[in-house]
């Protein structure tokens, strides 16, 4: 399916959704205490959000020390951008997704599942004590730049006819 009907079934069907559930919950327990709920779970998400997006930080930068690339710690923070603007919308259904985003279990699995699939493939890691910078001189002939040093210049591309 395309990404543009993806997007219009979700924008269309999401709100249609939490709509129905905001009257129905409001017809059980009344409008008072549905905007309660409705306010209290952003609050209470937005609390539980601070505290696993700070875990995932950490956790990232326990990673890049060791080394390694923080992929899946990459994407659990994007899922959890993805959490808070879930929660910060008003209603029950954006609610549930997002809470079922903030089940640390639930989204390690996700991330490595995308993992899995090949979602951040591609690249290289650079490394300082692995780096070599090549300068090209106008003779053509290859050389070795001192490591802190910035060559800065023009060139322009002309192709042989």
């Amino acid at each position: 399916m395309p990404l543009f009907r993806l997007l219009f079934l979700i924008f269309l069907i999401v709100p249609i959704v939490e709509i129905y559930l905001l009257i129905q919950v409001g017809e059980e327990i009344g409008a008072g205490w549905t905007v309660f709920l409705v306010v209290a779970t952003a609050v209470v998400g937005a609390g539980l959000l601070r505290q696993q997006g700070l875990a995932t930080f950490f956790s990232a930068q326990q990673k890049m020390a060791e080394g390694e690339l923080p992929a899946s710690a990459m994407i659990e923070g994007v899922m959890l951008l993805l959490a808070g603007a879930l929660l910060l919308t008003p209603g029950f259904f954006t609610d549930a997704l997002g809470f079922l985003i903030l089940v640390p279990m639930l989204r390690k699995r996700f991330a490595q599942s995308l993992l899995n699939r090949g979602f951040m493939t591609g690249g290289s890691v650079f490394t300082a004590q692995s780096s070599q910078r090549t300068s090209y001189h106008s003779d053509g002939e290859k050389g070795k730049v001192e490591q802190g040093k910035t060559i800065e210049g023009d060139y322009i591309r002309r192709d042989e006819d």
